[in-house]
């Protein structure tokens, strides 16, 4: 997906946030600032915005010395999703269609985004999914919500790759996936995560706080960018990536960057950015689990 010029405040909004977010003078934020609108004019709007983001928070981590800024949000994420996930448990057991509901439910963890939201009040809005009985999901939509679709490639599938978005989502995902690999015993999963820490994207450690290894192969995409831009993945993810028959995209950097792949992926997340509603032909907090062929 190209960048569009209405993506530029947001890049540098996100630039704001996490500076606040360390606490930083003014005059730190605006050096920051100011280090990136110099490198922007290089920047082509052909690129995806999480190539753009890569550079934002590789310049944040230089001039602060913090590889990891969202560290303790992350590490918040995680708790409050443990905590909640003997409830997501009984929700998919006593479901009519188990299956159907943890996808409901893993599309309602990317609401977990601190990139796109960055007043998120994580306990309300984890609790007002939980308290919801149906997600905005529109059935009637097919291109936006392809259901029937996604069950079919999955269904003839051997290798699925799940490309894992946020900290705290890891554990709607982890629903999903181990509801999957209840169905379909004979299928070789894995779950790619980013190789370092960006923004609230999930890495290493966050998958293994939350069990990942134990219900998949965990592996990384060898890459810090807020998304998968293949050309700066390691050889190893781009190996599992070319072998697999079925691939989950979780999130909006997941989509973004993948979008113009022609492997059979299925992208799952809610719509959090008005450029991409209006790409889509949709509406923001839109649940999309959509097709790319």
């Amino acid at each position: 997906m190209k960048t569009y010029l209405e993506c530029i405040p947001c890049f540098f909004k996100q630039a704001i946030q996490a500076c606040t977010m360390l606490g930083l003078a003014e005059s730190r934020i605006k050096n920051i600032l100011d280090r990136i609108a110099y490198v922007l004019p290089a920047f082509s709007l052909s690129a995806t915005p999480p190539e753009m983001g890569q550079t934002i928070h590789k310049i944040i981590r230089e001039e602060t010395g913090n590889h990891d800024p969202y560290k303790q949000l992350k590490i918040r994420s995680n708790e409050l999703a443990l905590a909640l996930y003997p409830t997501l448990k009984h929700k998919v057991k006593t479901a009519k269609n188990p299956l159907f509901k943890a996808v409901e439910l893993a599309i309602a963890g990317n609401i977990i985004d601190y990139g796109a939201c960055s007043d998120l009040d994580l306990q309300d809005e984890l609790d007002k999914i939980i308290a919801a009985e149906e997600q905005r999901i529109d059935r009637e939509v097919p291109t936006l919500f392809n259901y029937s679709g996604f069950i079919k490639h999955l269904r003839e599938a051997r290798t699925l790759l799940y490309l894992a978005d946020n900290a705290g989502e890891i554990i709607f995902d982890k629903i999903l996936i181990k509801e999957i690999r209840n169905m379909y015993h004979n299928k070789d999963i894995y779950v790619a995560v980013r190789g370092s820490p960006i923004i609230n994207d999930c890495t290493l450690e966050d998958a293994i706080q939350c069990g990942i290894d134990k219900i998949a192969h965990l592996i990384t995409t060898g890459s810090d960018a807020p998304g998968v831009i293949l050309h700066l993945c390691s050889k190893e993810f781009r190996e599992v990536y070319e072998k697999s028959d079925f691939i989950i995209s979780k999130g909006q950097g997941n989509f973004e960057s993948l979008v113009d792949e022609e492997k059979i992926l299925f992208y799952m997340f809610i719509v959090k950015c008005p450029v991409l509603a209006k790409a889509l032909g949709c509406k923001m907090r839109d649940v999309i689990l959509k097709n790319n062929i």
